[in-house]
């Protein structure tokens, strides 16, 4: 591999540089990448030693350091999820054969994950100071979103936001209090960190502007939103909301600072509830579709078929139905977008999550294979969303 990025890196240089730059440059980014002792002086070096060509270094500054990364063209994508387990060894090259082998474009892959650990060696000073990166999973982060990039897979990476039990046992000062001061749980025993505190994104966005450096062409944030049960948790939860925002004016105006901060270099995605897309108002957990469509690239509702209740859209059992429900949904999601476009807003493009597991906890339930899964991808695309992405929690897929 050394030789051939040499190789690249000459003749790109070779336009518009010395060849006392190139060398310097290109054996710059080969040690960067094995050097895994020194992820500070890695990240670094990163924006000095990538390739860069003629149009690029029209936006070089006068030392010679690229100012941003740059994202790629638009494209139809086309993606599955890949936990940070799933994203070194074995699996990982499997999960790569399944896109080279299929009509799979790309993946989204975990650098904050839903206990609130970053899976790789991060140089944020805050994750560092609690430790969030204390069992790192993914230990060269450069070198596979290199490999990705040869294999021209287009890479996502997932930032968990608000469901965050670890920063919230860290700094119980992040985290949402109840109304006698102590730290609140869901039904599941998880922590959550207060959703209106400033300081809580912007450790987020620091996370996601890291990763971002690194070459992620996109961020998507997750759990971009309340506790479920808004109702219940409001009455239970004091927050610190001394601007008397709403819950999705918060949402929003987290969005609006990452797009301002991240937005230059890198897609911004956020997942949503399946359900955002048929309802009238932000089902209490501060999810508005026009409202997060207005800050960012892509929008993914979760449309798990097995997720829906019985009796919703009409259906008695949505798992048994998946073509059905989708279909339901994205023409709603469709409806949402037609009146965005009257009033002339930014409109996120649609990219939903399909199920591709077997939700053996649903009565009745059906093992989700192929054929299911591409029946979601169809009541989509004949509505005209092409894009997707596969939810696996395990990263084990049936699409072929």
């Amino acid at each position: 591999m050394g030789v051939s990025i040499y190789k690249r890196c000459l003749r790109v240089w070779f336009l518009g540089f010395l060849v006392i730059q190139i060398a310097s440059g290109c054996s710059a980014k080969m040690d960067s990448i094995k050097d895994a002792t020194d992820p500070l002086g890695a990240l670094n070096n990163l924006g000095k030693t990538m390739p860069i060509s003629i149009k690029d270094a029209k936006q070089l500054s006068s030392d010679g350091v690229k100012n941003t990364p740059q994202k790629p063209e638009k494209q139809i994508v086309k993606g599955i999820y890949v936990s940070a387990w799933s994203a070194v060894g074995n699996k990982f090259e499997q999960l790569i054969d399944l896109v080279d082998q299929t009509d799979l474009n790309a993946m989204v892959i975990d650098v904050k994950n839903d206990s609130g650990q970053v899976t790789y060696p991060s140089t944020d000073p805050l994750v560092n100071e609690i430790g969030a990166n204390s069992h790192v999973i993914i230990r060269d982060l450069k070198a596979t979103l290199l490999r990705l990039k040869e294999k021209h897979i287009y890479t996502i990476a997932r930032v968990v936001v608000f469901k965050d039990p670890y920063l919230s046992m860290k700094k119980s000062s992040y985290a949402m209090m109840t109304q006698a001061g102590n730290v609140w749980k869901d039904s599941k025993g998880t922590a959550w960190v207060d959703p209106y505190k400033e300081k809580v994104w912007e450790y987020n966005i620091q996370v996601a502007k890291e990763a971002a450096l690194l070459g992620f062409d996109e961020i998507q944030f997750d759990y971009v939103r309340f506790p479920e049960n808004g109702k219940k948790v409001d009455q239970e939860v004091k927050f610190d909301n001394p601007n008397h925002w709403t819950k999705a004016q918060v949402i929003e105006n987290f969005l609006k600072k990452a797009k301002e901060q991240i937005g230059g270099q890198a897609y911004l995605s956020a997942d949503v509830f399946g359900l955002t897309t048929s309802s009238d108002n932000d089902m209490g957990i501060g999810q508005d579709w026009s409202m997060i469509s207005k800050q960012i690239d892509y929008i993914s509702p979760m449309l798990y078929p097995s997720h829906y209740t019985s009796g919703v859209y009409g259906i008695k059992n949505p798992d048994l139905q998946p073509y059905a429900v989708i279909r339901k949904a994205i023409s709603d999601a469709n409806g949402k977008n037609q009146l965005l476009l009257k009033s002339d807003s930014h409109i996120a493009e649609i990219r939903p999550w399909y199920q591709d597991f077997t939700a053996t906890w649903v009565k009745p339930h059906k093992k989700y294979g192929t054929i299911d899964v591409k029946e979601q991808i169809k009541a989509a695309k004949e509505q005209g969303v092409e894009q997707f992405l596969l939810w696996n929690s395990s990263s084990t897929y049936s699409y072929r």
